[in-house]
């Protein structure tokens, strides 16, 4: 299949194509000039534009059958109201340009899968949620709900809309194994705040693994959980990765007002955190590769 990505070129983007070229797909990767020289998988393919931008790139969106929406500003960081404004436009107006540029393949089968977060369902305690949970209202709640409404809109040019609402992706590459892993190699891995909070995680490959598995199975559409089935609170997150590093996890826990001193409102977001339960996959019959955090780590960080 014929496949557009947006944010191509990021920690998941990256794994993505690599997957999805390796199944004998091609994949369009749009670039902004900065990521000009940033190489791809045999299969991919380079375009230069800002998503964030209407401008010539809509003109090639209709040679393309599915979409893949990953473009947006990193949220692992101090959200100053700077911060906040840039995570938000360059998600809700990538996917408005996406969608408006998808209105001229109206009458032709098409795709569109636009990410969403696990946070859309905002602070829960230990409440299981699935897609049929309601809405949060914090900012990264308010966020998601926002940004899955642009997806939508495609729907009014008869386009099949999936919302993939992802947990923490774990990988090799970046994410928050990037920035954690270096942490407890110098034996400095704690737990954050209480250490109760929940963390709705998954494996870089499974999640590849979904988006083949959405190519295939077109009845589905709508919001779905991409997390794995187990999710773990920080505390055995903190006891598994120790474990799986081979080092000691035995300083005390981070307090919850020194994250929210360096991370701002954000702070919030790893001091709480959620319980998503990835309930539509499962129906569909969708088989997690690493189900458990356990099985997810050692698979990741073997040597």
């Amino acid at each position: 299949m014929r496949i557009f990505m947006t944010g191509g070129t990021g920690f998941v983007g990256t794994t993505l194509t690599r997957e999805l070229t390796a199944k004998g797909h091609s994949v369009t990767v749009l670039m902004r000039k900065s990521e000009s020289g940033k190489s791809l998988p045999p299969g991919a393919v380079s375009l230069e534009g800002d998503p964030t931008v209407r401008g010539a790139w809509q003109e090639r969106v209709p040679e393309h059958e599915a979409f893949i929406n990953l473009a947006g500003a990193s949220i692992f960081t101090r959200w100053t109201d700077e911060a906040k404004r840039a995570i938000r436009e360059s998600r809700i107006l990538t996917t408005r340009h996406l969608v408006e540029a998808m209105a001229l393949r109206k009458g032709n089968e098409t795709h569109l899968f636009s990410t969403s977060g696990a946070g859309y369902y905002g602070f829960h305690g230990d409440e299981d949620l699935s897609e049929e949970s309601p809405p949060g209202t914090d900012f990264l709640a308010m966020l998601s709900r926002e940004w899955e409404a642009e997806a939508v809109k495609a729907k009014e040019h008869g386009v099949r809309v999936v919302l993939c609402r992802f947990g923490i992706v774990m990988g090799r590459n970046g994410g928050m194994l990037g920035e954690v892993a270096p942490i407890f190699r110098m034996f400095l891995g704690a737990d954050l705040g209480s250490g109760n909070q929940w963390l709705s995680w998954i494996h870089e490959l499974d999640l590849a693994r979904i988006f083949l598995f959405l190519l295939e199975t077109r009845s589905l559409e709508g919001p779905l959980n991409c997390t794995a089935p187990e999710p773990v609170r920080n505390r055995e997150f903190t006891e598994t990765l120790g474990k799986v590093l081979g080092v000691p996890t035995f300083l005390p826990p981070v307090p919850g007002f020194m994250l929210r001193l360096m991370k701002g409102e954000f702070g919030n977001v790893i001091v709480k955190g959620q319980r998503v339960l990835p309930r539509g996959l499962l129906a569909a019959g969708f088989q997690f590769r690493y189900p458990t955090l356990k099985e997810a780590l050692a698979e990741i960080l073997k040597k």
